[in-house]
């Protein structure tokens, strides 16, 4: 199942942590759980924390919520899965209702919106640590030019041409067979 089987409190309190109070989204929230659970605690496999990456996104709804649910089941099976199910979503949650409550006073306030840039901007550099931190494995000498171009035409297909991930996932999968 698992290389090192944690309890239940040290799942909740990874999940809580790190799924609540990451910037930049669920690519970046991805990543830092990848940090936690693979390379720092060693719950779960690289080839483990794939699959529940994979999973998780092509599950309809909320992915990264997808994703934690599925490291979770790996680990604990149905326990694990409903405390990060639990620790992922209750604590975000009730702060986006606390956020939303307060935003309509902080749109006139001058410090609010430079943080607000300023989180925008750690969230694009957390994505491209995600995108390193998933891409790294396969980036091997004699394979670079095949990563860099199957990531540059999939951000081309998807930004400038409009089509859309799913599809984009699809394309790159057969044009990567293709590749040597």
């Amino acid at each position: 199942m698992s290389m090192n089987q944690p309890t239940l409190k040290q799942l909740a309190g990874v999940f809580a942590r790190y799924a609540n109070f990451t910037l930049g989204g669920g690519s970046a929230t991805t990543a830092v759980i990848h940090s936690e659970v693979v390379a720092k605690r060693r719950w779960i496999s690289e080839e483990q924390f794939a699959l529940s990456f994979a999973l998780g996104r092509l599950t309809p709804g909320t992915n990264v919520l997808a994703f934690c649910v599925g490291v979770g089941w790996m680990l604990r099976r149905w326990s694990g899965a409903v405390v990060t199910l639990l620790a992922s979503s209750i604590p975000c949650t009730s702060f986006v209702v606390i956020i939303t409550i307060l935003f309509s006073q902080w749109q006139e306030n001058a410090f609010a919106q430079a943080a607000i840039k300023g989180a925008v901007a750690a969230a694009v550099a957390v994505t491209v640590k995600t995108v390193w931190t998933i891409a790294h494995p396969y980036f091997k000498t004699g394979k670079r030019l095949r990563v860099i171009l199957i990531g540059a035409s999939a951000f081309l297909l998807n930004v400038v041409v409009g089509i859309s991930p799913i599809y984009v996932l699809v394309i790159a999968a057969v044009v990567g067979c293709f590749l040597p």
